[in-house]
């Protein structure tokens, strides 16, 4: 299981980052940014392989289930 910021999300801001700064903006004036999306990633086949059982809301919850 794993959980945490969304990759391609923080592809994006890093574009929008380049953009300011190729457009005059200094890279010390532009605020630093924490991660605003996140996901929850569960494998259940390893889960089932070390005899885990997860409970079916975390898997409801899960943005990514991998069987």
């Amino acid at each position: 299981m794993s959980y945490g910021p969304n990759f391609a999300d923080l592809w994006r801001r890093a574009a929008d980052f380049v953009d300011k700064i190729l457009r005059g903006a200094k890279p010390g004036d532009i605020p630093v940014e924490q991660p605003t999306k996140f996901e929850l990633v569960v494998n259940l086949k390893t889960a089932k392989e070390i005899g885990v059982e997860l409970p079916t809301s975390i898997l409801l919850r899960a943005d990514e289930v991998i069987e």
